[in-house]
């Protein structure tokens, strides 16, 4: 018997009800794109030597589309550059800053790496937050930092995206794995 003040809805005690709910919110929340949006986005992530599924999980996570790329040392594998410096090449439509982790000095970095447009000393690892926030800041320039993505490689470097503002944390394995 339903007490004062029901609607007579649906039971909400069901499995059935909340998945619809579910769905419904979920379809509400996805932008719907026109093609030629998708078609557009699918190229730049391809200029940007990224899969789809990476570059839309950056544009969705900062709102912005990738203007620079700021790579660690660690991440460009400086043993092996090779294999690294053909991909590094390939990302084209936006700034490739290296970032020297000491003991690596920015000018050893942009030698062995010379696709990279400029370099700059990284923040010390495990270093105070204003400390990453200044280097960061200076390595970046100009560029806004919600349309910068970090690729790094160590475990300290995904704090460096928070204390410089940067719109994305990508590990090296998805940006240099073919």
């Amino acid at each position: 018997m339903a007490g004062l003040g029901h609607n007579r809805g649906p039971a909400l005690t069901g499995t059935s009800w909340r998945r619809h709910c579910w769905t419904e919110a979920r379809a509400a929340l996805l932008p719907h794109l026109p093609i030629e949006v998708l078609r557009g986005r699918v190229r730049r992530a391809q200029e940007l030597g990224l899969d789809y599924k990476t570059y839309a999980s950056i544009r969705a996570a900062s709102g912005h589309d990738v203007v620079a790329f700021l790579f660690s040392s660690n991440a460009l594998r400086l043993a092996a550059p090779a294999v690294i410096r053909p991909r590094l090449t390939a990302v084209q439509g936006c700034a490739r800053i290296g970032l020297a982790v000491a003991p690596l000095t920015p000018e050893a970095l942009a030698e062995a790496m010379p696709p990279l447009h400029q370099s700059h000393p990284a923040p010390r690892p495990y270093g105070r937050f204003a400390e990453a926030r200044t280097a960061l800041r200076t390595a970046r320039g100009a560029w806004p930092a919600d349309g910068v993505v970090l690729v790094g490689d160590a475990p300290f470097e995904a704090e460096w995206c928070a204390a410089g503002k940067l719109a994305y944390y990508l590990p090296a394995t998805r940006v240099f794995t073919p």
